[in-house]
C-alpha cells in the first residue's frame, strides 16, 4: 500500500490529482480560516468535524465514522470521480489529514495518499499557494466500503489477551493518565500499549524513513502478521498512526469510538501508570 506522496514528487506530477486540505486540531476552529488564508492550488477544504465524522454520542465516541453514504456525497462535493488519486494533507503532520486518507481507503478508494509533511513539506520545495476558495465540479466517485478493517469496542477489548496488540496513539500523559484535557476519565484501557503517533514524525513532520518504522514497532512486539489495532481520544489520530503501520508494512485495524467511547461507560475499568496494567 503507498502511504505518502512526497512533495518533491507531487510538485513535478503532471496528472489529475484532487487535492483535500484537511487542517483541524483539537480546540482548533480556524482550520478554513487557515485554509483561505493559503492552500495548495486547487485543494479543497474538508471539515473533519462536519464531513470525515458523524454527531458525537457517549454510545458512539466524539468522532463517529460517517455511513458510507455520506462519505460518498461528501467525496463527490469535493469533485473525486472514479478512478481519481487524491492526495490529503494538513499543517500538522498528518495528523488531521490521515483521517480522510483512512476514510475514504475504508471507502474503498484505490489511490488514496498523505502528502509528507503536508504544507510546509511543500512550501519547503517552492510549491506554489494560493488563497479564496476552491468549489470543484461535482464528481461521481462509488465508494463500495470494506477497504480497511476496523474494530469495535469489545474486538479492541478483547486484543490484548488473545494473542494481538492494542496501541494507544494518545500522548504519553494522557495513556498514563496524568492529564485528560476532554474526555470523561483519565488513563488506558488495560492491556494497550502507549506508542503516540507523533513518535512517527521526524522533526521536519515528515514521516520517519521505512526502516525506521519498521524498528519502532517491531520494539513494540509488532510484526507484518501481528493482528494490530489501534485507538487513540477519538479515533482521528489514531488514523495517523495506522498510516505509519501501514507504512512499515503492518496492516492494522481501527477502533473508531477509542478512548472517549470507553472511558463514556463507567463499567469499563481505566488503568493508570506507564505499564499496560
Amino acid at each position: 500500500m503507498t502511504v505518502l506522496a512526497p512533495a518533491a514528487d507531487l510538485l513535478a506530477d503532471g496528472g489529475r490529482v484532487v487535492l483535500l486540505d484537511v487542517r483541524w486540531a483539537l480546540g482548533d476552529d480556524q482550520g478554513r480560516e487557515k485554509y483561505l488564508a493559503g492552500h495548495l492550488p486547487g485543494a479543497v477544504f474538508v471539515d473533519l468535524e462536519t464531513e470525515l465524522a458523524d454527531s458525537a454520542s457517549a454510545a458512539a465516541g466524539r468522532h463517529p465514522i460517517p455511513s458510507l453514504q455520506r462519505l460518498q456525497e461528501a467525496a463527490r462535493r469535493w469533485g473525486i470521480r472514479d478512478g481519481d488519486a487524491v492526495v490529503a494533507y494538513d499543517a500538522t503532520g498528518g495528523l488531521a489529514a490521515a483521517r480522510a486518507w483512512w476514510l475514504l481507503r475504508w471507502g474503498g478508494l484505490a489511490d488514496v495518499r498523505l502528502l509528507d509533511g503536508g504544507l510546509d513539506a511543500w512550501r519547503r520545495v517552492g510549491g506554489p499557494v494560493e488563497t479564496g476558495d476552491v468549489v470543484p465540479a461535482p464528481g461521481d466517485v462509488t465508494l463500495p466500503g470494506g477497504g480497511m478493517p476496523v474494530l469495535t469496542l469489545e474486538e479492541a477489548a478483547a486484543l490484548p489477551g488473545s494473542g494481538g496488540v492494542l496501541l494507544d496513539a494518545r500522548a504519553g500523559e494522557r495513556y498514563r493518565g496524568e492529564v485528560e484535557p476532554i474526555d470523561p476519565r483519565a488513563g488506558h484501557v488495560p492491556g494497550a500499549l502507549s506508542a503516540p503517533t507523533t513518535a512517527n514524525l521526524a522533526a521536519d513532520g515528515t514521516f520517519l524513513r521505512m526502516t525506521e518504522l519498521v524498528d519502532r514497532f517491531v520494539a513494540l512486539g509488532i510484526g507484518p502478521r501481528t493482528r494490530v489495532g489501534v485507538y487513540c481520544g477519538s479515533g482521528v489520530t489514531a488514523a495517523h498512526e495506522v498510516a505509519a503501520l501501514a507504512a512499515a508494512g503492518i496492516e492494522a485495524a481501527l477502533w473508531p469510538g477509542s478512548w472517549s467511547q470507553w472511558s463514556s461507560d463507567p463499567a469499563r475499568p481505566a488503568a493508570t501508570g506507564p505499564t499496560p496494567g
